[in-house]
């Protein structure tokens, strides 16, 4: 394209909108020019709610971690009054970030630079030699605040203080998932992983079943999804089935399905998006989720977690059975980003044009074009029909 503002004419995406029978992909230049990325950060990061981690994971007062999103460092703390709090990893005096990593801050933040020193409610209690200058109030400089919402023990963030509630933006998710008590669940298990391709291959790829017997032939083998209607910020993908999939085939699954499922929460998997960015893939007897935050057009960070009921994660086989669910996890996510990286390559292409929709790739549209309505100058809202 000759220009950044040729890229956000509604016109090229025309064929994107058509319903999924007669749509096209997005256009190349939405996975790899750096324009359409940063209006991705401005547009959607810092405007709408994003998964962080899980409540379980900072149980005690001082608990936090540091966090980089799309909007820059932020930290999660937990307060002296056990509240959750997000705050700018930013200290107020020069800037550098006032803590790294993962662990107990006791009853207070301080900066490595100079000690500016905050208290867990992201108050500035302490600022060496700044009595000659002149109107220092540390009442004024406490930390930079991000909104922060749970739901059944999952935190998100939101940069933008004027937003509807993390329960209006998920729709009908919380009163759909109500039976599986995530509320009561425990994080077991987190890693992050860097990888060359765009952000958004990885959540397409999370959202359709149509490459698994090419990709995942020889390791998951085939499966066929099962779209499902939504309302809210969110849509999904049904895998049927009476055994958990979060186990390679031909495996058996030792631990107990979540007491009184109904229909289909007892009966199979939802394969999520939480939009923009992440997948909660949800079975029956465990759970996980992949976030991925745009590093720029063909990089991108994903964070990923695994959860289980806190009675099976209290089992005595608990360490050794659950070793079957991160090697069916670690086999997939491999394949998977071995087709990422794949895609990002050849979308790098001049010759590349966008193709047509498979029937089994309704949610990637869906999510393609919850991204243009976000992004376009037009500010239009697309549904498409089936």
């Amino acid at each position: 394209m000759s220009s950044a503002q040729d890229i956000f004419d509604p016109g090229h995406y025309r064929n994107v909108r058509k319903p999924l029978a007669e749509a096209e992909t997005l256009p190349a230049w939405c996975y790899t020019d750096p324009a359409f990325t940063a209006r991705e950060v401005e547009k959607i990061f810092l405007k709408v709610w994003i998964f962080i981690c899980r409540a379980d994971e900072l149980p005690e007062p001082g608990d936090y971690v540091s966090v980089d999103t799309a909007g820059g460092p932020v930290i999660i703390v937990r307060g002296r009054d056990r509240k959750l709090r997000a705050h700018a990893n930013s200290c107020r005096h020069r800037g550098a970030r006032v803590l790294e990593g993962k662990g107990n801050c006791k009853r207070a933040m301080v900066c490595p630079y100079h000690a500016w020193t905050y208290d867990l409610e992201g108050r500035l209690t302490g600022a060496p030699d700044m009595e000659r200058t002149a109107g220092f109030d540390k009442a004024n400089y406490g930390l930079r605040p991000v909104r922060l919402e749970v739901w059944e023990g999952f935190a998100f963030i939101n940069f933008n203080p004027d937003c509807e509630s993390l329960i209006e933006y998920l729709g009908d998710m919380p009163e759909r998932f109500a039976p599986y008590g995530f509320a009561d669940w425990v994080c077991v298990r987190r890693s992050v992983y860097e990888n060359d391709c765009n952000w958004k291959l990885l959540i397409e790829n999370a959202l359709e079943s149509y490459h698994t017997t090419t990709v995942h032939a020889d390791s998951l083998g085939t499966q066929i999804g099962e779209d499902v209607d939504t309302a809210g910020n969110w849509d999904a993908l049904y895998l049927a089935g009476e055994t958990s999939v979060s186990i390679l085939p031909g495996e058996t699954a030792t631990f107990p399905h979540v007491p009184n499922l109904p229909g289909k929460l007892a009966n199979g998997a939802y394969f999520t998006v939480i939009y923009p960015n992440t997948q909660f893939a949800c079975t029956q007897d465990s759970m996980w989720w992949l976030s991925f935050t745009p590093l720029g057009p063909s990089r991108c960070r994903a964070d990923f977690g695994f959860a289980f009921p806190r009675e099976t994660a209290a089992r005595p086989d608990f360490a050794t059975e659950v070793e079957k669910y991160y090697r069916r996890w670690d086999m997939g996510i491999d394949e998977d980003n071995d087709t990422g990286r794949l895609q990002q390559r050849g979308l790098e292409s001049a010759l590349h044009v966008p193709g047509p929709y498979s029937y089994r790739e309704r949610v990637v549209h869906l999510f393609t074009n919850w991204i243009l309505d976000k992004v376009l100058a037009d500010g239009a809202r697309v549904r498409p029909p089936r």
